[in-house]
């Protein structure tokens, strides 16, 4: 039976005292250029909260569609973040690891009387479930990424769960998923969009075109793609379907500030008193999304590049004693240079 009071959920982060204190504004901050679709998930964690959420099927099931790093797998970890304190508080599932048949037993357990019986520990366990709730929520997030890699019996056993919220183990014992939301990610009709968005992406773009109906468009392409991969059955049984779109220059160079702002916080939080101030010039952060960034895999690359162009040659200053507390590293450089030209100026 479903709790008929849950956890309320508490939205406050612990990471700065300006942080946004509700669950939209909370996955907003970290997930950007994507409002619709965030705004598709918050009813149903509301209904949750309320106890009106339905009984015998999980809370709300989305599956989440679009190019590749345009944030769908971080939309699930921004909300576990929101709601349990930390991104890794949710069940993940990597459908990439069961694209055998067989592979797919590793979820559920094998039976009693087949072999390697009591060796093989299900990864869809109720404990397991439970373990990725918190003091804050009850609420499980679950996480099937990239499912359309996944053996076509996976998808048959996620019906029964999709449908009634429950889910039986090799060991007959029952997994119920009332009290979860569950996600499934795919890249399905990648290749498709990759027309449409290729010719107005980013830096790739010298003069911005208007696009008319480009997300209608994209959502179409999805759609053909899923609808030849699913089963009707299966389709039916997801509450929202959501298609990201591309990331244009101002999401691209927000992603870039949260990147930022996050290795700035690290540098007062790890280094107290000896911290020092980053500046990144205009010329420098075209050369960051310029490697960063492209209409294949969106913002996916541009954490690596901000990580081994600028926090690494910082960090070997560092070391070396090149940078002196509260002095100020600039990084300087334009799109077309090998790499940037990073300073230590004493204040």
């Amino acid at each position: 039976m479903r709790n008929a009071t849950p956890t309320p959920i508490n939205l406050r982060p612990k990471r700065s005292v300006a942080a946004p204190n509700d669950l939209l504004a909370a996955m907003s901050r970290q997930v950007v250029g994507q409002d619709g679709s965030l705004e598709s998930i918050v009813p149903y964690v509301q209904m949750y909260q309320a106890g009106l959420a339905p009984e015998g099927r999980p809370v709300g099931v989305f599956l989440l569609l679009g190019p590749t790093g345009t944030g769908k797998t971080r939309t699930v970890e921004a909300l576990a973040e929101a709601m349990h304190g930390s991104p890794k508080n949710l069940l993940r599932i990597d459908c990439g690891e069961f694209q055998m048949e067989h592979e797919v037993a590793k979820l559920i357990g094998a039976p009693p009387g087949y072999l390697g019986h009591r060796e093989t520990t299900p990864l869809l366990t109720q404990q397991k479930l439970n373990a990725a709730t918190s003091e804050r929520s009850n609420l499980s997030i679950i996480l099937f990424d990239e499912i359309e890699k996944a053996a076509l019996s996976l998808n048959r056993l996620l019906l029964g769960v999709l449908d009634k919220a429950t889910l039986k183990l090799g060991d007959n014992t029952t997994v119920n998923f009332e009290r979860s939301l569950i996600f499934l990610t795919s890249n399905l009709g990648a290749r498709g969009m990759s027309g449409e968005l290729r010719p107005d992406f980013g830096f790739d773009a010298l003069v911005q075109k208007p696009r008319r109906n480009l997300s209608r468009k994209l959502e179409s392409i999805a759609m053909r793609a899923v609808k030849k991969r699913f089963s009707p059955e299966f389709v039916n049984r997801v509450d929202v379907i959501s298609t990201y779109l591309p990331l244009d220059n101002t999401a691209l160079n927000r992603i870039l500030d949260l990147l930022l702002d996050d290795f700035r916080r690290l540098i007062l939080h790890r280094l107290g008193q000896r911290a020092f101030a980053v500046e990144v010039s205009r010329g420098a952060r075209e050369f960051l999304l310029k490697r960063g960034t492209s209409p294949e895999y969106g913002a996916r690359e541009l954490k690596r590049v901000v990580h081994r162009n600028l926090i690494q040659p910082i960090a070997a200053m560092v070391a070396q004693g090149l940078v002196l507390p509260g002095a100020i590293v600039c990084a300087e450089g334009k799109a077309s240079d090998e790499k940037l030209r990073i300073e230590a100026i004493p204040v």
